[in-house]
């Protein structure tokens, strides 16, 4: 499950004054995303898709996603955040620049990909250590090393903003 206490990449905004970290939540069902842990990364779906829909949303898509995997269609796994600032907190610039560059050329340690990026290795762990908590990077074992890899062949990352459309809002006739 992971850890709430994770905080963006403090190098991505020099300007910022914030001195409190920021807390990402994600919904409950999402918190048990641990369920891939035992799964085979061939046996991964392709997609991979993080979203920051409302509840109401995130539950008819997953139930949309049920029927359409019960017609043997292959799914893609969704990371939901109602918050659209946890979302942001989890995908920092440093952070997709780390999926990126694991995803076009997979590194043989943590290291290397540091190496690669021209940043310190303990922040690059430290973020690859957030992004592996939600299950979007993980780690197999290469003699002494960690080498980190990405089991989808695609991210696919929306976030909707819409007015709301709930009868009660609207004005009486």
């Amino acid at each position: 499950m992971p850890d709430k206490s994770n905080t963006p990449d403090d190098t991505d905004d020099v300007n910022s004054t914030d001195s409190e970290p920021e807390e990402i939540v994600m919904d409950d069902v999402e918190a048990e995303a641990g369920f891939l842990e035992d799964r085979n990364p061939e046996d991964y779906p392709s997609v991979l898709r993080i979203t920051s829909d409302s509840d109401e949303a995130h539950r008819q898509d997953a139930l949309d996603r049920l029927d359409r995997w019960e017609a043997g269609e292959e799914i893609p796994h969704v990371i939901n955040f109602q918050n659209p600032s946890d979302l942001r907190a989890l995908l920092t610039d440093r952070r997709v620049e780390l999926l990126r560059s694991i995803m076009a050329d997979r590194p043989d340690s943590i290291r290397q990909l540091a190496e690669r990026l021209d940043r310190d290795v303990k922040s690059v762990h430290d973020d690859l250590q957030v992004l592996a908590d939600y299950d979007i990077v993980h780690f197999e074992q290469a003699g002494r090393a960690k080498r980190p890899f990405v089991p989808y062949d695609s991210i696919e990352v929306s976030l909707e903003i819409s007015t709301s459309t709930s009868t009660d809002d609207a004005a009486p006739a």
